[in-house]
């Protein structure tokens, strides 16, 4: 049997611009009077030359202070295809937003203006979304494939926010901040109302959503070559990607990242399960994290009530009061900031929960008991400190029945999913 010919990504893009698809690539500027003409030179001929779809550049100042807004508007006056728009405020993520919105084209591209990306790679980052393929496509400087020129100090700083974004989210792209990134006008338009963040968060806060929607980014290996007159303070915006990053995990909790009106695409039956459970795996760091603020703040609170308490109470009496009082909130908080779980039964879980909290209690009254056999007299603050160190094990204990048993998402049997 002969093979069916497979058509590569230029083939595929001529056949899909026979339906007058439409591009418009947005490239952002601040203070680039110089960068700007011979970036437009390039990316024109290129897409006049080399791009099957109708395309227009917008250039978007970015309050600039220097001549930039006036270099735009000179070479849009001479080039074809070129228009320029205008901010008062400066934000990266705020002139895409602005210029994404302001666009009618059927997908919208942005791009830095000093092209660290190869060009060759637009192609390919635009052709599945006008073929309905994907909603979102970004390049990436990490994926398979790429090749990248940069310094280590960049590259480690980039290795380690993205594994920062797939520990605490899960995400499944590869790199959130890569300058070069497309997305249908349709899908992204209702997302944009959702994203808050107006600077460097923006891309990450974008391709959170979109994943977190059930929405496929696409992923596209690109040459990158690093510009060495990046103006990213790096101490800044590493502080506001932390906070974004916690901004969004709330987002998801309380389910205000949940954007209505988007084009929707139905699962795979036997999926999603599978895919939550993975994305749960990949989410262990943040678990950890949020499991051991919360613990911690329940510790001390223990430790607080504990020490008042047994002024009045026996020893027992007072533990079991001051772990009641915590744990009616603990669980609580563990269910909607570690685990991010809202579906589970609510009879269940609380359940689930009082044996989870009977072994915790079993534990740390009976290192209580040990230190009262060892030493029928202790001092108050013997006492507490035993409690710490015992809470600290009943701590670890119930992270682990708590993530494998009462918060264990359901995985289908193989003949459910088949069925």
């Amino acid at each position: 049997m002969s093979a069916v010919p497979q058509l590569g990504v230029a083939a595929q893009a001529r056949r899909a611009a026979n339906r007058t698809a439409t591009v418009d690539v947005v490239i952002p500027v601040y203070n680039e009077e110089r960068s700007l003409p011979g970036c437009l030179e390039v990316l024109g001929k290129h897409l006049a030359e080399d791009f099957p779809f109708s395309w227009t550049i917008t250039v978007v100042d970015n309050a600039s202070t220097d001549g930039t807004l006036g270099v735009a508007h000179e070479l849009a006056g001479a080039m074809d295809n070129v228009r320029v728009l205008h901010l008062d405020r400066k934000g990266r993520g705020l002139a895409l937003r602005t210029a994404w919105a302001y666009s009618d084209a059927d997908v919208v591209v942005y791009m830095d203006v000093d092209l660290s990306t190869g060009l060759d790679a637009l192609l390919p980052l635009v052709a599945p979304l006008v073929n309905g393929h994907s909603a979102l496509a970004i390049g990436s400087r990490l994926a398979t494939g790429a090749r990248t020129v940069r310094g280590g100090k960049r590259e480690l700083i980039s290795r380690c926010y993205n594994k920062m974004i797939r520990w605490t989210h899960g995400a499944r792209f590869t790199d959130a901040q890569c300058g070069f990134k497309a997305a249908r006008t349709d899908v992204v338009k209702p997302l944009l109302k959702h994203v808050q963040d107006d600077s460097w968060f923006f891309d990450t806060e974008l391709l959170l959503l979109a994943e977190h929607n059930g929405l496929r980014v696409h992923e596209v290996p690109v040459d990158w070559v690093e510009d060495v007159d990046t103006r990213v303070n790096v101490v800044k915006t590493a502080i506001d990607d932390i906070a974004g990053l916690i901004r969004v995990a709330r987002a998801k909790v309380t389910g205000a990242a949940k954007v209505p009106g988007l084009p929707q695409r139905p699962a795979p039956r036997a999926a999603h399960p599978r895919a939550a459970l993975a994305k749960r795996e990949n989410g262990l760091l943040w678990q950890l994290v949020s499991f051991g603020v919360i613990g911690l703040v329940s510790t001390v609170i223990t430790s607080v009530l504990y020490a008042v308490l047994r002024s009045w109470w026996p020893p027992l009496l007072a533990n079991l009061v001051a772990l009641t009082v915590t744990t009616l909130w603990n669980t609580e908080a563990n269910r909607r900031f570690t685990f991010l779980n809202q579906s589970s039964s609510s009879g269940r879980v609380h359940l689930q929960g009082l044996v989870v909290f009977a072994l915790y209690y079993v534990v740390t009254s009976g290192a209580l008991l040990g230190l009262h056999a060892w030493q029928p007299d202790p001092s108050r603050w013997l006492e507490v400190l035993v409690l710490v160190v015992s809470s600290v094990v009943g701590t670890g204990l119930r992270f682990v029945l708590l993530r494998s048993w009462v918060f264990r998402p359901e995985v289908p049997s193989k003949e459910e999913e088949q069925g």
